[in-house]
């Protein structure tokens, strides 16, 4: 049965590559708001180890650009090569650097869950796209999604049940799913 946003990850290609599947984490929460001095993101431990190790797929520790791709290609199709060398570009990237990195972020309108809401609203029409939500778990490696199947998902999230999935609906998803 599907649960929220904490389903192991199918493991990775057949060429010899790490096998060792984790869970997907939901997106952390800004702190800031508009018309206020910029504070910094808070993240909490558990958030940042979670995303770490979303990426960090063989648990060596570290994170590469190639890591990046192999999880953020699923989601961003189209993102240049470069970008991932941008956002990857210590060699020895890790959780105290991505640590780091959070707590030297100032942006007051930084809105994590906008960004990753987004992601399902390619046509920002204001509700999660079922065609993309069928392709991002295609491309993640659960196969074809069956009707019902998206009529699952659809009805665990649809917190207010206008039989779609809103922004709203989504940020209470992530925080149901982050505090359990």
């Amino acid at each position: 049965a599907l649960r929220g946003a904490s389903m192991p990850m199918p493991a990775r290609g057949s060429r010899g590559e790490c096998r060792k599947p984790r869970a997907i984490a939901g997106p952390a929460h800004a702190d800031g708001h508009a018309g206020r001095a910029p504070k910094p993101v808070n993240f909490s431990e558990h958030l940042v180890d979670q995303a770490f190790d979303f990426f960090d797929v063989c648990g060596k520790g570290t994170l590469t650009p190639a890591d990046l791709k192999a999880r953020l290609s699923i989601f961003y199709p189209d993102l240049p090569e470069k970008e991932y060398h941008m956002l990857i570009s210590e060699p020895n990237f890790n959780k105290q650097t991505l640590r780091n990195l959070l707590m030297n972020n100032t942006q007051d309108s930084y809105d994590p869950v906008r960004d990753a809401f987004a992601v399902y609203d390619p046509h920002q029409t204001g509700f999660i796209d079922t065609g993309t939500l069928r392709r991002i778990f295609h491309d993640l490696g659960y196969g074809e999604i069956a009707d019902e199947d998206v009529d699952v998902l659809v009805h665990i999230a649809d917190f207010d049940r206008d039989g779609n999935i809103s922004l709203e609906d989504f940020r209470r998803l992530i925080s149901t799913t982050s505090a359990g």
